[in-house]
């Protein structure tokens, strides 16, 4: 089913890039070691080597509770079954920024082979993620990139240019091509939210965006309450606001419930990143016109995969490794050790009951 969503995903590439888990049971994290990080640093990798069974592989989201990450991280458990490993689920209920440390370093104690992280600061879990690849874990930070020198690769759901030139492609289809837009992100410290909003805002620095004006971003944590609040107040503030654009599952759900039951709703278009079944009533009511996405399950899947890959020797790291992600298929290490899942899809009222995640 994964590999058919991806075909359905290709269906609209064209149009969305203008957008856009060692050691086996029993082996002690000295011996696996031996094949971890000693082997990064020579180089030395394996395409042929068989994947490890029975490695313990470890999921640190941004946080629990969350619905994106309860997709996300459920993907990498049904990859850890497939791999006949041991999954492991952790994390903060909140999304500051050192909350995560805590859970690496109980992780290290308990000699997990990888790290799955979507990191919610990408320097103030590095001390720790160090620790833990000195001990031989494969760390894999997925969905938000932890600092390059302190994991071993990073799974992006998309390109970030992608991510951002689509953000402004649909505000700009939905305010008409000028007008005030917001945006209402995560945590000021998120770094694939912060990548996403520098992208924008090369965008709409063009030429052909001229006549759309950035007026505030916004940050609601990636709390649902906290984010509705803070789109009440972008829309008190700004009473000419055309789109608030919101690159977090979190936020654009809360701004779409904000909208659907205010006097705002047919005036403002919100649109972002979201889950298709979070979203669907909103599609459904007129609220949402359109936003965009990937299968967070992928997300999960993927980081697990290639962690599996990486316990096992198949893959370093380095620029042109490549693997096989069970069902997913092939994939290829990009530089500075980033896999990139696919494009994403764009959701709208025409093709949204397509879709269940």
């Amino acid at each position: 089913m994964l590999r058919t969503h991806r075909r359905l995903l290709s269906a609209s590439a064209a149009s969305l890039l203008v957008l856009g888990i060692a050691a086996c049971g029993g082996t002690t994290k000295d011996s696996a070691s031996d094949s971890g990080p000693a082997a990064a640093q020579s180089g030395a990798a394996d395409p042929n080597a068989k994947l490890k069974e029975g490695l313990k592989i470890a999921f640190l989201p941004k946080q629990l509770n969350n619905p994106y990450t309860d997709v996300e991280v459920g993907g990498g458990k049904v990859a850890a079954g497939e791999l006949k490993g041991e999954y492991k689920l952790v994390g903060p209920n909140d999304a500051s920024a050192s909350s995560q440390v805590s859970y690496i370093n109980t992780l290290i104690q308990q000699q997990q082979d990888v790290i799955g992280i979507a990191a919610n600061d990408p320097n103030a879990v590095c001390p720790s993620l160090n620790q833990a690849r000195q001990a031989g874990i494969k760390i894999v930070a997925f969905d938000s990139d932890a600092s390059k020198d302190c994991r071993d690769v990073f799974i992006n759901q998309a390109t970030t240019q992608g991510i951002g030139e689509s953000l402004v492609k649909m505000a700009s289809e939905l305010a008409g091509g000028e007008g005030e837009i917001a945006i209402l992100s995560a945590t000021p410290n998120a770094t694939n939210q912060n990548a996403w909003i520098e992208v924008m805002k090369t965008e709409l620095a063009k030429p052909e965006n001229s006549k759309l004006k950035l007026v505030k971003t916004a940050y609601g944590n990636d709390d649902d309450q906290k984010s509705f609040q803070e789109a009440q107040g972008l829309l008190q503030s700004y009473p000419n606001l055309k789109v608030i654009v919101s690159p977090t599952t979190v936020g654009i759900a809360a701004a779409s419930r904000y909208v659907s039951s205010s006097n705002y709703k047919g005036k403002v278009a919100i649109t972002g990143l979201g889950l298709p079944n979070q979203m669907r009533e909103y599609v459904k009511d007129g609220t949402v016109k359109k936003f965009a996405l990937w299968n967070p399950a992928d997300i999960g899947y993927l980081a697990a995969y290639a962690g599996a890959a990486l316990a096992s020797g198949q893959i370093t790291g380095k620029e042109g490794e490549k693997f096989t992600a069970g069902k997913l298929g092939p994939y290829t290490v990009g530089a500075a050790g980033e896999i990139v899942l696919g494009p994403p899809t764009e959701f709208t009222a025409e093709n949204i009951d397509q879709f269940n995640f």
